[in-house]
């Protein structure tokens, strides 16, 4: 059980919302409405952990280990939201986010294959990581700055907690895990093809619902992602690699082979599924 050696490491390097945010280091000069506006729409988004929390759940229902964990990665990802309402209601109180805008992001996502939704939301946490990291450099306002930079590196220990599951999960079911990490690797490093950017709170989850079923288009501006990543905080192409290569290294440590490009591990994929496909004929 992974849980209880997670939970410790986690709560040893856990932050606190009112001693390690410099609060008393705000400059008003430094914050633009329209970075402040930023900041609402990453608060709305982020509190879209609380349906994501509740499809970790019914689609995990036999895994308690992995439902325990998600514990800490709710309460974790819902104090991301709250730190940056926090932040508004200090400094731009007219632009915290209403209660009908925060339960606007919480519907219900459709059941979806547990290990490949695991491996997304992985891939979620490196691209928050580096989206993070990218919209501190972009903010002026020194509190801000420090708020993006600590819920970063949150992101990139919940992205390793993910993979110790993992990595249990190959243990446990062998190939099918390595196919659907390996089929979601593929197209979670596979961003530059698409026209937008690829990321859980991005993708369509729930067929009754479409086109109104990702949690961007239930935000008060549905166009305001891509504005922030291309327009805004500048996610070019240097990062944008970074990602990419963040994703390969994981998966070549996971997988225990090396993946310079996309195209090895999809060469990889097509191997595991041709070695499946043999054993279910051989079995059959």
């Amino acid at each position: 059980m992974l849980y209880p050696e997670l939970f410790k490491s986690l709560e040893q390097v856990r932050w606190n919302l009112e001693h390690d945010i410099p609060w008393d280091q705000f400059d008003g000069s430094k914050l633009t409405d329209e970075q402040a506006q930023t900041i609402r729409m990453n608060a709305i988004t982020e509190w879209s952990a609380l349906p994501a929390t509740e499809m970790f759940l019914r689609d995990n229902r036999g895994d308690s280990d992995f439902c325990a964990f998600m514990s800490v990665w709710f309460f974790e990802e819902q104090k991301h939201s709250l730190v940056l309402m926090e932040y508004l209601r200090r400094f731009r109180p007219e632009l915290v986010p209403t209660e009908e805008e925060l339960h606007n992001v919480r519907f219900e996502f459709d059941p979806a294959p547990a290990l490949e939704t695991l491996m997304m939301h992985f891939c979620g946490e490196i691209r928050l990581n580096h989206w993070y990291r990218c919209a501190a450099e972009w903010h002026t306002e020194p509190v801000i700055k420090q708020i993006y930079k600590i819920i970063s590196q949150d992101e990139a220990r919940h992205g390793g907690a993910y993979l110790r599951y993992m990595k249990k999960a190959l243990n446990d079911v062998g190939d099918s895990a390595r196919a659907a990490f390996a089929k979601i690797g593929v197209l979670m490093a596979s961003a530059r093809r698409t026209e937008k950017p690829l990321h859980p709170t991005n993708l369509h989850v729930n067929q009754s619902l479409f086109p109104n079923d990702t949690v961007q288009s239930r935000l008060p501006d549905p166009e305001w992602l891509e504005r922030w990543l291309d327009n805004q905080i500048k996610f070019d192409s240097e990062w944008e690699k970074k990602v990419v290569d963040r994703i390969l290294h994981n998966m070549s440590l996971l997988f225990e082979r090396t993946f310079g490009t996309v195209q090895d591990l999809n060469r990889y994929r097509k191997e595991i599924v041709t070695r499946l496909a043999a054993v279910q004929a051989q079995a059959a």
